[in-house]
């Protein structure tokens, strides 16, 4: 691969996403030979937040622009294992959707037959239509965006198709998780995503993120029926897997429930990380 740019694809769109300067002046040939390797209808820059600034004003270039193709009036419907789903290409976060956690949404759902769920920091819905196909009986989304959770409505409405998505009572609530986790105290659910924006976008806000990720989980074990399952993800490269999985145990421990550890994840093999600062994704699975 090539370190600081990401190419990842939509149906018919590409979207490559630029995260280091070096590669700004060299786009052209990098979409040629793209161009060359990859059949395509659209090519699409994505620009890292540092960089934007940056490439306008010494490449003329902006953060979705189209760098080949006919120009895109509406986001891109793609198939992820028969589930379809919608991308913003354009405007949407990272490449318009979280390809990364694809195997962790597959892991979902055979653990979400017969339970409800609550995906909280739904985004546009990707773990919630999976644990819908796994046979889940409620999926409620919960993120403070607005846009977001209309997007998780239209990917559960792409999917109607799917009988056990259809039979799967679908709610959506925009509301800070942390808030409310703690101000709906007598609600259970049997399975709950924490799978959060990253906590430390920097090294000098590691520990306050390490903090802040077992607060989350203690407050979402409180509202887990017996047998329920917690589901921990982390973005933060700042943040060692080592770490993580041990601040969510020791939170666990802290509980007072009996658990087993199901399972921990990484970085699929499609995000290869050559260097420690580039291994950013890792989940942990516990049932109580």
């Amino acid at each position: 691969g090539w370190p600081g740019l990401v190419l990842d694809r939509y149906a018919k769109a590409l979207v490559l996403k630029v995260y280091t300067s070096a590669w700004l002046p060299r786009l052209t040939v990098i979409s040629s030979l793209i161009a060359g390797e990859l059949p395509h209808e659209q090519l699409v820059l994505r620009l890292s937040r540092n960089l934007q600034s940056l490439a306008l004003a010494q490449f003329q270039l902006s953060d979705g622009q189209l760098l080949r193709g006919p120009g895109l009036t509406e986001p891109v419907i793609f198939q992820e294992t028969g589930l379809r789903f919608e991308a913003d290409v354009q405007r949407g976060q990272k490449t318009g959707f979280f390809l990364d956690q694809r195997e962790n949404r597959q892991l979902i759902e055979p653990l979400s037959r017969g339970r409800t769920v609550l995906n909280a920091f739904s985004f546009s819905g990707g773990f919630s239509v999976y644990a819908a196909r796994g046979g889940a009986r409620s999926v409620t989304d919960l993120d403070i965006s607005k846009h977001a959770l209309e997007g998780a409505k239209r990917n559960f409405a792409l999917n109607q198709e799917v009988p056990t998505v259809s039979r799967c009572v679908h709610g959506t609530v925009q509301a800070d998780v942390f808030e409310w986790l703690a101000a709906n105290r007598s609600l259970k659910f049997d399975l709950i995503i924490l799978d959060p924006p990253s906590f430390a976008r920097r090294e000098s806000e590691r520990a306050g993120a390490i903090q802040a990720y077992g607060r989350l989980a203690l407050q979402a074990i409180a509202r887990l029926g017996r047998g329920g399952i917690l589901v921990s993800a982390s973005c933060s490269a700042h943040v060692l897997a080592a770490e993580f999985f041990e601040a969510i145990r020791q939170v666990a421990r802290s509980a007072e429930r009996r658990f087993v550890e199901l399972r921990t994840t990484g970085q699929p093999r499609d995000h290869p990380a050559s260097f420690k600062e580039a291994e950013y994704l890792k989940c942990i699975y516990l049932r109580f």
